[in-house]
This record gives structure tokens, C-alpha cells and sequence, in this order.
């Protein structure tokens, strides 16, 4: 067996396994610094950085004279809180650092090292001060896309620097104009209780059952127990004395007089009361007429299968309102530690399946899905079943169906079962988002509810050329014409949006 006070025959580099593989080079070669030191410091800068600190100051890498400063330079430029939750960036904020220390070394002759130390710090400044750019804005939509602890710096500079990106920061600004939408993705899902649940009118219980019996609210105070504070009052409780009696413990003199209080149980404490609220029946109370159980609790917070329409009727602001859709999808699938899978369809078998999921592959299939334009026919049948085998995975249970569609498309008798099967079964419940003027049958007849974004047309290109309130103008006063205008054309499904 190896004697553990043995120093490793690889020692001091087999530090370098803390290391990523990018700051080998130059945690080796830098001239700066003594080597133990450095291979030493070095993870502790990177895992100071990653937690949106500064290092602490004895990390010098073995030359204080250098290192304070730069350590004062990271500090000022506030790099740590870029770096905060992404380690390309702290990466690449040792990599500078050390290749500005590097140069230190290069001084002219007769030139007094503090002078170089000056410039490599000014250097170092200069270069972060161009390099950060518009670094806050964005990392804030990036961490909000998901994990970034897996992508490198090169990859992380050549994504943020391509059309698709910029348009996820356009769309990004889309998104605050349209709160009700993100509030609506939010509820999406079967997991978790809402807490603001829908009320409803009791229904008449079937025959047979016992109606529910009186309840009264019973209320129990426990004194002196943790809870709201009701007074103060004199004892000797050290945990609850008062701001000023406490003082009085670090005093040279008022010491005495707070001991003096502590022995006669007359130091100043907060006084706090708990309060127990239960149920429980009441004999003496009227029995309530019977009815119905209430109905089950609304649920929200699971997966989101989206199914996109791509087709060429939603090109122009209906497409910009679908991405944006999208982007808030996987925004809200990461936030919440929820699924979100795609299905983008457009005529017939032209389906794209992709999982939004946290980190690089999820972020790389949205920006894809921003780069394409909307072109072709609708086809609902064949996203619709794989939605339904979605739900069916046990990793998706719970999950709901969003439709983002201009409506424009319908849906076989057989589709149409598989989903009151689903929805039997499973509980599934389909949402659409209908971007366009009016709702069609097919729309109404898969969904189970409908969000109208009335006002599309100021999301185009052309709002910013026809003003605002052009733009913005709906020529229809309600989605549901066809419920309107011919109401016995309504198939049993589609009359349950039958406007009131």
C-alpha cells in the first residue's frame, strides 16, 4: 500500500487534473507566480468564479504583487456574476488573466516591475471591457434556456453570435408584451395542485349518498409557542430578548445591569403566540342541503408537448408569435424542472420531433427551430398520434397537448377518438393558441380550450411601418363567427366553445 505522506512522483502537475483541459497550457507556462502555488489557486479561482465570488485574497498563485490587482480588475468589471452558473466564461476569464500576467516578464530594461504590473492590469481591464459587451442581457436569457455548464467557450461565442440567437432575443422582448400567454404556459400540465382553483356552483348529489355533515372552524392558541408576535413582556428568554438588552451583553459597563435583569427575569423579549385552525363537526349547526362531492382540484406544472403548425399560412407575425411560444416553452420547462418536447408539422408526414431539454441540446433544436421559415400544407393527424404515444411514455405522464395554429386545418373522426381515449384514460387536456381571426371546426373540436391572440398583426414586420394602431386592428369583434352566425352547424365537440 502507497504511504499517504508520500508526495505523488507526478507532483506538482497532478493538480492539472482539477483543471479543464483548456487551462492546462497556460497554467504551465505562465512565468507568473510559483507553479505549486498556481496549480493550487487555480481551481479555487475557477470555483469562486462559477459561484459568482471573488477568489479569496490568499490565492495569489504565488505572486501577491500581481494577482491583487488582477484580483481588484475582476472585481471591479464584476466578472464574477457573469461567470455565476457558466464555466466557459470563468474558463476564459483565467485563460486572460493568466496570458496578461504572462507579460509582466516582457518588461523593458530598467523598467520597475509595478510599472508592468500597471499595464497588464490596464490590459487586462481594456480587453474585458470590450469583451463583456452586452454580456448581462444576454446571459440572462441564456441561463433562463437552460444548464450551460456544457458548452465551451468557442461554441458558446459562435452561438451567441449567429441570426438564431438574435432572433431569440427579439422574440425574448415579443414575450413581455404578451404576459397572458406566459402565464398560460405556466398552468399547462396535470402535477402539481393550482392554487388558485376555479369555483363552481354545487351540483346536486346523486341518490343514495349521505350528505356531507356541519363543520365549525375550531381555533387553538398556544402560548408562548412560535408564531405571530403579539407584545412584549419581562423573562429571562436569551432567544427572544430585544435588540437593546442584547447591546447591553458587549458593554463594558451595561453588562452588569443586563446580568442583573437576566437573574430577576427582567430582560425585555418579544412575546409570540401560535394558533391552530382544524375542522370539526358541528351537532348544533343546520344540515346543508346535499350535494355533489366538489369536483377535483385544478392541476398544473407537468410536461408540455407542443405541437407547432409550420405551414405557410402562419409565415409573417403568426410565425413570430409561434417561435415566441416556443422560446417561452422551454423558458418555462428549465425554470420549473419540467419536460417539453416539440412536434413541428406541416403537410403531410412533414414532422420534426425534437425534446426541448435542459443544456446544449435542447438550446441547439430552438435556435434551429428559429432559423427556419413556415412554408407548406397542415397535416393534424399524424402530430396528434404522436402526441397521444407521448403521453402514454410514463416519463411524460401528467404532460398536456398546446396546438399553436392559425386554425386553418382539420381533424379525422379517428384522431378524434384516440384523444377522447387519452383524455379518458389519462386526463388529458388539449390548449390551443389560435393566432388568426377566427376559430374553425377543426380547431374547436380538438381543443379543449382556446387562447385567441387577437391582436397578431402589430408582432409582424409590418406594424413598424403601418403604426400601431393599424397594426394592431382586428377586422372580427369575436373568434367564434361560425358559433356566431351558424350556430347548428356546430358538431357536438365544437359547440362546447359556444361563445356565452
Amino acid at each position: 500500500m502507497p504511504n499517504p505522506a508520500t508526495p505523488s512522483p507526478d507532483s506538482p502537475y497532478d493538480g492539472l487534473q482539477a483543471l479543464a483541459r483548456t487551462l492546462w497550457l497556460p497554467a504551465l507556462i505562465t512565468s507568473a507566480g510559483d507553479t505549486v502555488r498556481r496549480l493550487a489557486d487555480l481551481p479555487r479561482w475557477r470555483d469562486a468564479l462559477q459561484a459568482g465570488e471573488l477568489p479569496p485574497p490568499d490565492a495569489d498563485l504565488g505572486d501577491a504583487a500581481l494577482f491583487a490587482p488582477l484580483r481588484e480588475a475582476v472585481g471591479d468589471l464584476a466578472l464574477p456574476a457573469l461567470a455565476r452558473g457558466v464555466p466557459a466564461l470563468a474558463e476564459q476569464v483565467l485563460r486572460t488573466l493568466l496570458w496578461h500576467a504572462d507579460r509582466v516578464i516582457d518588461r523593458a530594461p530598467g523598467e520597475p516591475r509595478a510599472d508592468a504590473i500597471a499595464r497588464a492590469v490596464q490590459a487586462f481591464r481594456d480587453e474585458w471591457k470590450v469583451e463583456r459587451g452586452a454580456w448581462d442581457e444576454t446571459l440572462a436569457l441564456l441561463r433562463g434556456l437552460g444548464d450551460m455548464r456544457a458548452l465551451r467557450w468557442d461554441e458558446l461565442q459562435g452561438l451567441l453570435r449567429a441570426r438564431e440567437w438574435r432572433e431569440a432575443q427579439r422574440l425574448s422582448t415579443l414575450l413581455e408584451r404578451l404576459p397572458a400567454l406566459v402565464d398560460l404556459l405556466r398552468r399547462l400540465g396535470r402535477r402539481e395542485v393550482a392554487l388558485a382553483p376555479r369555483a363552481s356552483a354545487p351540483q346536486p348529489a346523486p341518490a343514495g349518498r349521505e350528505p356531507p355533515k356541519p363543520m365549525r372552524v375550531v381555533e387553538t392558541r398556544l402560548p408562548d409557542a412560535p408564531g405571530e408576535v403579539t407584545g412584549i413582556r419581562l423573562s429571562d428568554r436569551l432567544e427572544r430578548q430585544l435588540g437593546a438588552e442584547a447591546a447591553l451583553m458587549r458593554h463594558r459597563v451595561g453588562h452588569k445591569l443586563w446580568r442583573a435583569k437576566r437573574a430577576e427575569a427582567r430582560l425585555l423579549t418579544w412575546e409570540s403566540e401560535a394558533v391552530l385552525t382544524d375542522l370539526r363537526p358541528d351537532p348544533q349547526a343546520h344540515h346543508r342541503a346535499r350535494t355533489a362531492p366538489p369536483p377535483p382540484q385544478p392541476l398544473e406544472r407537468g410536461p408540455i408537448v407542443v405541437c407547432l403548425d409550420t405551414s405557410g399560412s402562419m409565415s409573417g407575425a403568426p410565425e413570430q408569435i409561434a417561435k415566441a411560444v416556443v422560446l417561452q416553452a422551454l423558458r418555462t420547462a428549465w425554470h420549473e424542472r419540467r419536460g417539453c418536447r416539440l412536434i413541428a408539422f406541416g403537410g403531410a408526414g412533414e414532422i420534426v420531433e425534437r425534446d426541448l431539454a435542459a443544456g446544449a441540446a435542447g438550446l441547439h433544436a430552438l435556435l434551429d427551430l428559429l432559423g427556419q421559415g413556415f412554408d407548406g400544407g397542415t397535416d393534424i393527424q399524424g402530430p396528434i398520434e404522436r402526441a397521444v404515444e407521448t403521453v402514454h411514455d410514463a416519463a411524460w405522464a401528467g404532460a398536456d397537448l398546446l396546438i399553436v395554429s392559425d386554425g386553418e386545418f382539420g381533424c379525422t373522426r379517428a384522431t378524434l377518438e384516440r384523444l377522447d381515449t387519452a383524455h379518458t384514460g389519462l386526463g388529458l387536456r388539449v390548449q390551443g393558441i389560435l393566432i388568426g381571426d377566427r376559430e374553425t371546426m377543426g380547431l374547436m373540436e380538438v381543443c379543449d380550450d382556446i387562447f385567441w391572440v387577437r391582436d397578431w398583426r402589430r408582432f409582424g414586420h409590418a406594424a413598424h411601418t403601418t403604426g400601431g394602431d393599424a397594426a394592431s386592428f382586428s377586422p372580427v369583434h369575436s373568434k367564434s363567427l361560425t358559433a356566431l352566425f351558424f350556430p347548428n352547424a356546430l358538431s357536438e365537440r365544437a359547440a362546447r366553445h359556444r361563445p356565452t
